[in-house]
């Protein structure tokens, strides 16, 4: 497929996979929006193919999950170099990392989150749950900041990406506890469990709702401090920038709030916000890029300099 074709493609993904991201995406500028789209095309392709999804949806077994990996990271590699794949979400990656340059040290540290799942990893800390998020979600940020123009050697902005990657990310996880446990998956850290009182393998026993809900709601409290500092790296980004990332993180943000206010309903359904709170939050983000004001420190806030092997 020509960069054309790509785009068209990568703009249904988006709009498939994610109603909350694709609204924010139409606020940047036309050359940003695209690849933002070609990025999101190639993301949402390997968390599919990691999952056995179909975009975001229909968790499957996945029966040879090393092997799919294994593809996963040589198509990653042939399309940052440049090289035609034949398939085209890895083939839009390759687009935007040939425009953008994006090193490719980020795609890999993206795929290492995939493989955590493909061998049925789960956190043992809140250490491994934040580097967990960075794999497979804070990685994500950095090579969107990228795309929106920020150099690769501004750590302190990409730390503020990774930020939003991590709120993100945390929120999902909160969403998603219920079906998560369903799938025999659970990204509540062990010694969260343990001091909570609950099963690790049986976390949706009833007898451990109340715990539950609380640990459900620790996460929404950490998405909502990493929104926060997120929020102050959006104000180095150009305007049509700074308006989207700050309509995605008010969106998304949402989504956690919602489920720290359901008192436990996340349990039981899936949490949406509705259309004209998204509308709402581009009416709101437009005021905030205007104003440009945020301020705040990350002291305190988990830092991409901890990685360390999961292994």
């Amino acid at each position: 497929m020509n960069r054309a074709n790509l785009v068209l493609h990568a703009r249904s993904s988006i709009e498939r996979g994610s109603k909350s991201f694709a609204r924010a995406s139409k606020l940047f500028s036309k050359q940003t929006r695209e690849r933002a789209w070609l990025l999101y095309y190639w993301c949402r392709a390997c968390d599919d193919l990691a999952d056995g999804q179909d975009h975001g949806h229909g968790m499957s077994t996945v029966h040879k999950p090393v092997k799919t990996i294994a593809a996963m990271r040589m198509m990653t590699t042939r399309a940052h170099g440049g090289e035609q794949t034949g398939n085209p979400p890895f083939d839009a990656f390759g687009v935007v990392a040939q425009e953008c340059h994006i090193p490719k040290y980020f795609a890999d540290d993206m795929i290492d989150g995939f493989a955590l799942d493909a061998r049925g990893w789960r956190p043992g800390t809140e250490e491994d749950l934040f580097q967990y998020c960075y794999h497979v979600a804070g990685a994500v940020g950095c090579m969107m900041a990228v795309v929106m123009g920020v150099s690769a050697r501004d750590q302190e902005v990409l730390d503020r990406a990774c930020d939003l990657g991590l709120a993100f990310q945390l929120a999902n996880i909160a969403r998603d506890v219920a079906e998560d446990a369903q799938a025999g998956r659970c990204y509540l850290p062990k010694n969260w469990l343990a001091q909570a009182g609950i099963d690790p393998d049986h976390i949706l026993d009833s007898a451990h709702r109340d715990a539950l809900v609380g640990l459900v709601n620790r996460l929404c409290d950490l998405a909502g401090e990493y929104e926060a500092s997120a929020r102050v790296g959006a104000t180095s980004l150009p305007f049509r920038s700074r308006w989207a990332v700050l309509a995605a993180a008010g969106i998304y943000g949402d989504i956690a709030r919602a489920i720290s206010q359901s008192n436990g309903a996340s349990l039981e359904r899936r949490i949406y916000t509705s259309k004209g709170k998204k509308l709402g939050w581009i009416v709101k983000a437009f005021g905030q890029a205007l104003v440009n004001s945020a301020r705040r420190d990350r002291q305190g806030l988990w830092t991409r300099a901890r990685i360390t092997s999961l292994a």
